[in-house]
């Protein structure tokens, strides 16, 4: 997956915000006011820093060893890093954007979920 195709796939889910709170080169992407993704679009190799399930994220670790590992400056219970530009097969790259983004919209209060849910 190329930072295009991954900025595109996070800015594909409803209500998306792209922001760069910390440095120009770092985007972090929101619903609700609430991060689901952080990666450098411009970093070797391609990273993103996603929300996980705890027993999903322990699982992943073990199972795709060096390219999902615990989140880089995140709760390490919370979150994975995911190294996406290779190794990982894009399908599991769009999996994990889009568990991390429903675990956002999960927490986010029932009226801001029910507004989510329009057509």
């Amino acid at each position: 997956m190329t930072p295009q195709e991954l900025r595109g796939l996070c800015l594909s889910f409803d209500a998306v915000v792209e922001d760069f709170p910390f440095r120009p080169e770092i985007s972090v992407f929101k619903v609700g006011g609430r991060l689901f993704a952080l990666t450098s679009l411009d970093a070797k190799p391609l990273t993103v820093n996603l929300k996980c399930d705890p027993e999903d994220a322990i699982r992943l670790r073990g199972e795709y060893p060096g390219l999902i590992v615990a989140g880089y400056h995140m709760n390490k219970r919370h979150w994975n890093t995911v190294t996406v530009d290779g190794g990982l097969p894009d399908r599991v790259v769009r999996e994990l954007v889009e568990d991390s983004y429903d675990l956002v919209v999960a927490g986010l209060p029932r009226a801001e979920r029910l507004r989510l849910d329009r057509p």
